[in-house]
């Protein structure tokens, strides 16, 4: 027997100490703190651990209780970035994924793994009004971005035979920091994306997207893509949609709009995502509102034709022997990776387990905690929301009346970071037009009434604290 072999006891019960250490873990994460005390040191010291020659056996388990103790946990009061509060479920079905570890590459090398996975990007298509729309799950909403530019250059300036032609992308001055780092690796280079200057709430100005297409055009310069955002990643904000997309198809490039963070909210509010079906691509990311696990990213597209022209180039040892559409299909013809996780199963488990219903009902409850937390704001004389909440991304900051913007800046700061020490709620930060704010974000299935309210008693503690020069009084 191989020594990494483990009989099928053995494995049921390191399997059972894991579910009852993961048990305690849920059970308790409510009452836990919104970021673990710990600090680069303390992390370092508990796990940076020698490399055993001699295996542990079941001790190894051990050291479980340390990663735990040292892990920002899913708490109900954590606002930070956009991420999901990982669905207990889908977690189970990740966990069979991992023991069944399929390559989900190709039918021929797991016809259930890649069946289930089909079955669920249909499933998304069809929930957001893209019913016909193929694509593929991902690591994430800069992998999608990454392949969903590298479809359009392929489409509007083919490079993947002969390199890289002049081109340019145009986005908004919001646009997440992936597609700039997308324009870079497909050899388009950053000084050909156009930032598009945003409104008062802080959506693309189409007149200047227009004015930028023709003005390139003058030049002789060739439109590759246009972004657009389904969700702004520091406030939310949604670019008008259809506009963007009669624009684009006027001027020939492809559109394709950032739905990472916000598209998903669709399900629960259709009416602020009118033109999400004129894409030509839909990035989204169910580890975010679907509060799935991490990974678990999306790729939609309108035309296979698109996605094969991108990434079909199969070595004969991969090449398919069936024509047969069901057990000739390959992801890897179609996406940009090869091996491939089977992150279908989580999801695919947890909306047959909740139903869809149940999502819809969590995702409106995101959408009014941010509208509650705004109301909040607004009484509040010491505190300025700082942009409009149109999805679950709420921005403000302390003000003081006496002091300059640079001191503001400094001393929102400040507030953030005791804020995140006193660890009774975590928010993170985002700079809007040069004003530093704080940012609480909702995408947590576990959040209620009482975890938005402490957001304003947490800041106008710690402000009171900063203001005073006094000690954190928290007692978390």
């Amino acid at each position: 027997m191989s020594p990494l072999e483990i009989p099928a006891e053995e494995f049921r019960r390191l399997a059972d100490a894991a579910v009852r250490i993961a048990g305690q873990y849920l059970e308790g994460i409510h009452s836990h703190p919104s970021f673990p005390e710990t600090s680069g040191a303390d992390s370092e010291r508990g796990l940076r651990l020698p490399l055993p020659e001699q295996g542990m056996g079941p001790a190894a388990m051990d050291a479980l209780a340390e990663v735990i103790e040292h892990s920002r946990v899913n708490s109900p009061r954590f606002f930070g970035y956009v991420f999901g509060s990982g669905e207990p479920v889908a977690a189970i079905g990740d966990f069979l994924a991992s023991v069944l570890n399929q390559n989900t590459t190709a039918w021929r090398s797991a016809p259930a793994a890649v069946t289930v996975e089909r079955t669920v990007v249909a499933w998304l298509a069809e929930a957001l009004g893209c019913r016909g729309f193929r694509g593929s799950l991902c690591g994430g909403g800069s992998a999608a971005n990454l392949m969903a530019l590298a479809m359009a250059r392929e489409a509007k300036a083919p490079a993947n035979e002969g390199g890289a032609q002049p081109g340019a992308v145009y986005a908004s001055e919001e646009v997440h920091m992936s597609i700039p780092k997308a324009v870079a690796l497909l050899g388009l280079g950053r000084q050909n994306l156009r930032l598009i200057p945003c409104d008062g709430q802080f959506r693309m100005v189409t007149s200047e997207l227009e004015g930028a297409l023709e003005a390139d055009r003058r030049e002789g310069k060739r439109p590759i893509a246009v972004v657009a955002s389904a969700g702004a990643v520091n406030t939310g904000a949604i670019d008008p949609l259809e506009e963007i997309a009669k624009i684009a198809r006027q001027h020939g490039a492809w559109l394709h709009v950032d739905g990472a963070y916000g598209a998903l909210a669709a399900l629960a509010a259709p009416e602020k995502f009118a033109g999400l079906r004129l894409a030509d691509s839909l990035s989204l990311d169910p580890h975010k509102w679907l509060y799935q696990p991490v990974d678990c990213g999306c790729l939609l597209y309108r035309d296979p034709e698109a996605a094969l022209a991108a990434f079909s180039h199969t070595g004969e040892y991969a090449r398919s022997l069936s024509g047969d559409p069901v057990e000739g299909f390959a992801f890897f013809e179609e996406s940009l990776e090869l091996s491939r996780r089977f992150r279908a199963l989580k999801l695919w488990l947890s909306l047959r387990y909740h139903g869809l219903a149940a999502f819809r009902t969590a995702i409106r409850s995101d959408l009014e905690h941010a509208l509650a937390l705004a109301r909040r704001i607004d009484t509040q004389p010491r505190l300025e929301r700082l942009a409009p909440v149109e999805l679950s991304a709420v921005c403000f900051r302390y003000r003081s009346p006496d002091k300059s913007e640079e001191e503001l800046n400094r001393m929102n700061e400040t507030i953030l970071q005791r804020v995140i020490r006193r660890r009774r709620v975590y928010i993170s930060n985002a700079s809007l037009r040069g004003k530093f704010a704080l940012r609480a974000c909702f995408v947590n299935h576990r959040t209620t009434g009482a975890d938005v309210e402490a957001v304003v008693e947490e800041v106008l503690a710690a402000a009171e604290e900063v203001e005073g020069g006094g000690r954190d009084t928290s007692s978390a």
